[in-house]
């Protein structure tokens, strides 16, 4: 094994502290939002707080024509998306998801908001789920113009990559199994799950044959679990393992909302089986599933400069959501 697999402190870029602090090194370039619409830009974006004490916000992604052919008769669907990393890194501010959002936005035409939530280790799971759920409740009693204005409020999907993925899982089912009334006016038709972080104890055939795979070997994503789960918490843990606790029986709730689920990966990521493993969990349970699984392609390969990718992926998001 390479002395970067052997190491995957070292490969995350964290370093832990001796007071049980972590100093985070990678590079994570950011985009300022930009909400003026004289600039020549085809999407404007603006910063929002959700929760003060908790530093949560989010992100919201403007096509710029709404602005120019406005009409209560056409208003846009909103897609709430959750960001990867890890649980451990990035933001909503982050470049590769304020381009991808951008891109989403003007491609689907649809207005998204990505949400900043608390990150692992300082924050453990469930507080990322918990500021999903938060930012739902903001989002339907919000007096934002761009949300009132340009929103069309009974047509919203919850979207997250990777991390991002297992955060509006989780958050679904939360919000199917308790909360789907208190949404009011906030109509959720679907979960779009791209690349989705799950885990668990026994490894998947794509895990053991990727073991080592450059961009996101087993032992990173066993370290990532390490710091986002509960103390104490191993692999099998409900937040990481969809069969765990009563996730298995909330998959119904799911169904009985009528949400509709795409599930999306790619053969050359550890992570695949996962993802289609809950796909056919979902559909035993009666969900209505979409699945997109290409071979070819690792994990995060519309982030990593193949613009195909990224469009083909927005693509199939336009289609899963207008038909």
């Amino acid at each position: 094994m390479s002395e970067f697999v052997d190491d995957p402190h070292q490969l995350l870029h964290v370093v832990r502290n001796p007071d049980g602090t972590f100093t985070r090194s990678v590079e994570d370039p950011h985009t300022p939002p930009t909400p003026d619409p004289s600039l020549p830009i085809s999407v404007l974006t603006k910063d929002i707080t959700i929760n003060q004490s908790n530093n949560t916000w989010l992100r919201l992604f403007l096509p710029r024509k709404a602005l120019e052919h406005p009409s209560n008769n056409s208003k846009l669907p909103l897609i709430v998306f959750l960001h990867g990393g890890g649980f451990v890194y990035f933001s909503a501010a982050s470049t590769i998801f304020h381009d991808f959002c951008s891109s989403m936005a003007s491609d689907i035409g649809a207005v998204v908001a990505s949400v900043d939530y608390r990150l692992a280790p300082e924050h453990r799971l469930p507080a990322a789920c918990e500021d999903a759920v938060e930012a739902l409740h903001w989002i339907k009693t919000s007096t934002d113009d761009w949300l009132r204005e340009f929103v069309d409020y009974s047509n919203c999907y919850v979207m997250g990559n990777s991390a991002g993925g297992a955060i509006a899982y989780h958050a679904g089912l939360r919000v199917a199994d308790e909360e789907v009334d208190d949404l009011e006016q906030l109509k959720i038709k679907g979960l779009i799950l791209r690349q989705p972080f799950f885990g668990g104890i026994q490894r998947t055939e794509s895990e053991v044959r990727l073991e080592n795979n450059p961009v996101f070997p087993v032992c990173l994503s066993d370290l990532a679990w390490e710091l986002a789960l509960p103390m104490g918490a191993n692999r099998d843990h409900e937040y990481c393992n969809p069969t765990a606790g009563d996730r298995l029986e909330k998959m119904e709730k799911i169904r009985e909302v009528g949400w509709r689920v795409m599930v999306s990966g790619n053969g050359g990521d550890p992570l695949v089986d996962r993802g289609r493993e809950l796909a056919t969990l979902m559909e035993e349970k009666g969900v209505k599933v979409v699945t997109d699984f290409e071979e070819e392609g690792t994990h995060g390969i519309e982030f990593m400069g193949d613009p195909s990718k990224a469009s083909r992926l927005i693509g199939l998001i336009k289609h899963f959501i207008s038909s």
